[in-house]
C-alpha cells in the first residue's frame, strides 16, 4: 500500500503552501542523489517525496487527493500520484526548490554539473464519458496533434553558456561583489542549440505530428477530474530533453434517465392510480441494463426504493453506492364520465381517505434521511 503523501512529508492536512513547500525541501535534500550517492533506499524516499509535493503543491490536485486518496490519480496515468517519478520529471519540475544546497546550479553532478532537462509542455484535452463508461472503467483511443523532434535535426553544445546551461554573472553590491547564475537565453538552459534543421520543421527542429494514444480510465471518475499520461504532451528541443505530459479532462455526459449524486443513482419513476393500489412489476434502467423491481400494493407516491450497489463504483474501491428509485403516482389531468363518476363515489370511501402511519415519512424527514 503506498504512503500516505502527507506522512512522507512529514506535515498535516492543515499545512499551507509555504510548509509544505518548506518540508519538500527537506526532505529533498536530506536524500538528495549527491547527498547520497549509490544508496538506492535513499533515492526511493528522493522519489517519493518529490511525487507528494507535485500533487500537495497543486490545489486542484491536492482537494482531490483529499477527496479520493492515491486512487484519485490511478488507471495507468504516470506522475500525479500515479506511480513513481523519475529523475529527470523531478530535476526539471522541482530543481529550483533546492537553491543552492547543491553546487550552485541546485543539481550537483547529477544531470550535467547545472545543466537541466528541458521539458517539453503540457497539452490537455477533454474526454467525454457516459455513465456506463464511468460504472466500468473504459480504455479511449485519442489522436493527439503534438510537437516532436523533427527526423534528422541534430544539436550541437551552446556557445553562449558551453554546454552548462547556465551564464555567470558577477556584480558589485554594497555587500561585495557577487555572483549568481541564471539559465542560458540561448538555450533555455538545455546546454545545446540547433545545428541542422531539417526542411519542415520549424526555428527549434520541431514538427506537429499525429499521434493516436490509447487511455486507460478507471471506473468511477468525476466529472471535472483530470488525469495525467506521461510523456505525452509535446517534446522539447536537444537531445537530452523529456517530453510533456498529456492532461486528460473527464467531461460526464448527462443521461437520459439517471441522474448522478457521488457514487449514487437516482431514478424518478412514474406509476399510475391503478399500479399504485394493486402493485406489480416494472423494469427500470441502471448502469448495468435493465433491472426488475417489485412495486407493493397500495405504494405511496414520494416513497424511495434503494437498490444496494446499483450505483456507480467508488474510485476508492469502497465498493458501489446505491441506485436511488422514487415513486412518482402519475395524477391524470383529465377523466372522462364513467372515471369521473368512479372517483366521485371513492370520495367518502373509507379506503380511499389519507391515514398516513408513523412510518409514512414527509418529505422533509425523507430529504433528511437521505443526507444524514
Amino acid at each position: 500500500m503506498k504512503k500516505d503523501y502527507y506522512e512522507i512529508l512529514g506535515i498535516d492536512k492543515g499545512a499551507d503552501a509555504a510548509a509544505i513547500k518548506k518540508a519538500y525541501r527537506k526532505k529533498a535534500i536530506e536524500f538528495h542523489p549527491d547527498k547520497n550517492p549509490g544508496d538506492k533506499e535513499a533515492e526511493e524516499k528522493f522519489k517519493e517525496a518529490a511525487e507528494a509535493y507535485e500533487v500537495l503543491s497543486d490545489a486542484d490536485k491536492k482537494a482531490r487527493y483529499d477527496q479520493y486518496g492515491h486512487q484519485a490519480f490511478e488507471g495507468g496515468f504516470g506522475g500525479g500520484g500515479g506511480g513513481h517519478m523519475n529523475m529527470d520529471d523531478i530535476f526539471s519540475q522541482f530543481g529550483d526548490i533546492f537553491g543552492s544546497a547543491f553546487g550552485g546550479g541546485g543539481f550537483g553532478g547529477f544531470g550535467g554539473g547545472g545543466q537541466r532537462r528541458v521539458k517539453g509542455t503540457s497539452l490537455r484535452i477533454k474526454v467525454k464519458l457516459t455513465l456506463e463508461d464511468i460504472a466500468n472503467g473504459v480504455e479511449k483511443k485519442i489522436k493527439v496533434k503534438r510537437k516532436v523532434q523533427a527526423d534528422g535535426v541534430t544539436y550541437k553544445t551552446c556557445p553562449t553558456c558551453n554546454g552548462t546551461g547556465q551564464v555567470m554573472r558577477v556584480a558589485n553590491t554594497v555587500f561585495g561583489r557577487m555572483q549568481t547564475a541564471s539559465p542560458c537565453t540561448s538555450c533555455q538552459g538545455s546546454g545545446q542549440t540547433m545545428d541542422h534543421k531539417p526542411a519542415g520543421a520549424d526555428h527549434e527542429g520541431m514538427v506537429v505530428s499525429d499521434e493516436t494514444v490509447s487511455i486507460k480510465i478507471p471506473a468511477g471518475v468525476a466529472d471535472g477530474m483530470q488525469l495525467k499520461v506521461s510523456g505525452k504532451g509535446n517534446e522539447a528541443p536537444g537531445k537530452n530533453s523529456i517530453a510533456g505530459d498529456l492532461l486528460v479532462v473527464i467531461e460526464e455526459l448527462e443521461h437520459d434517465t439517471l441522474q448522478r449524486e457521488g457514487d449514487n443513482l437516482h431514478y424518478d419513476l412514474y406509476i399510475s392510480f391503478a399500479e399504485a393500489a394493486l402493485g406489480g412489476n416494472k423494469e427500470i434502467d441502471s448502469v448495468t441494463g435493465r433491472v426488475r423491481i417489485k412495486l407493493d400494493e397500495g405504494i405511496q407516491s414520494g416513497k424511495i426504493l434503494r437498490l444496494k450497489g446499483k450505483g456507480l463504483p467508488s474510485i476508492n474501491s469502497y465498493g458501489n453506492g446505491d441506485l436511488l428509485v422514487h415513486i412518482n403516482v402519475w395524477t391524470p389531468k383529465k377523466l372522462n364520465k364513467e372515471q369521473k363518476e368512479f372517483f366521485e363515489n371513492m370520495i367518502e370511501d373509507e379506503n380511499f381517505k389519507p391515514t398516513p402511519s408513523k412510518n409514512d415519512k414527509s418529505f422533509f424527514e425523507k430529504v433528511r434521511e437521505m443526507f444524514s
